[in-house]
């Protein structure tokens, strides 16, 4: 069996965390389709985050930060999702049935659980637990894309940024991104990280107080590696001017 993850850079000295946890849109052999008929179905936003490896290895690559990368699609288990959530394991999403989903027993969901979701955030613990060693206070970054139409409405923003309980990344990168006057920047848009809380942030960034903040990137702007490179280089930038700034103060 694959490995859930994959990493960049695990022995970085850099004190920058990335975290893409809906990176992959693979579903194991085992699993077939998960039933749904069309396989263009499975390329789109419903069975990953597009663009977002792209974007995230090219950040990790500039900044020499360690990365984690899910390598399962999350209609197969949601990584970002608490198990007992119904859309841990959607049997829809966003409009598209997934009939291996539904019904599931006990013991089927529980196997996705030990072969996919605990395998992949025991390694984020791990990886994290040195970065504690390392630096008293490594930065986490939770790196995600979000669809530009949705419920047919057109999301105006480029980029969001997401927080709850803590916003000691999210303050000082929402006011850096509003000095560029040709992005629109959404403040906890187009999603609110504070309903529901997500899983990743909430138990490897709040439970251990850890400063932490989620990235959404519109993914028609990141779908093709020019994008990903332009959005890769902005974000690069965002990081170390909010580095210099946690350095003097």
């Amino acid at each position: 069996m694959t490995k859930p993850f994959k990493i960049m850079n695990a022995e970085s000295a850099s004190p920058i965390f990335l975290i893409a946890d809906h990176a992959s849109r693979h579903i194991p052999e085992e699993f077939g389709t998960l039933g749904i008929d069309d396989p263009a179905l499975l390329r789109r936003h419903v069975a990953w985050d597009i663009g977002i490896e792209d974007v995230t290895s090219r950040m990790s690559e500039k900044l020499r930060a360690p990365a984690i990368f899910s390598t399962f699609s999350r209609l197969l288990i949601d990584p970002n999702r608490y198990n007992d959530d119904p859309a841990a394991m959607p049997v829809e999403s966003d409009g598209v049935r997934v009939p291996a989903n539904e019904g599931l027993k006990k013991a089927d969901k529980q196997k996705r659980i030990d072969q996919y979701f605990t395998p992949y955030h025991d390694q984020v613990t791990a990886l994290l637990d040195q970065m504690v060693k390392n630096h008293a206070e490594p930065l986490v970054i939770s790196m995600h894309s979000f669809t530009p139409v949705m419920n047919g409405f057109e999301r105006p923003w480029h980029i969001g940024v997401l927080w709850a309980d803590d916003n000691r990344i999210s303050a000082p990168m929402l006011e850096i991104l509003r000095k560029n006057p040709a992005l629109v920047v959404g403040d906890n848009e187009p999603y609110s990280a504070q309903e529901p809380y997500g899983y990743t942030m909430n138990t490897h960034g709040t439970d251990r107080g850890i400063p932490h903040v989620v990235i959404e990137i519109r993914q028609d702007l990141i779908d093709t590696h020019h994008g990903a490179e332009l959005w890769s280089n902005l974000m690069v930038d965002v990081i170390n001017q909010l580095l210099k700034r946690r350095a003097v103060s």
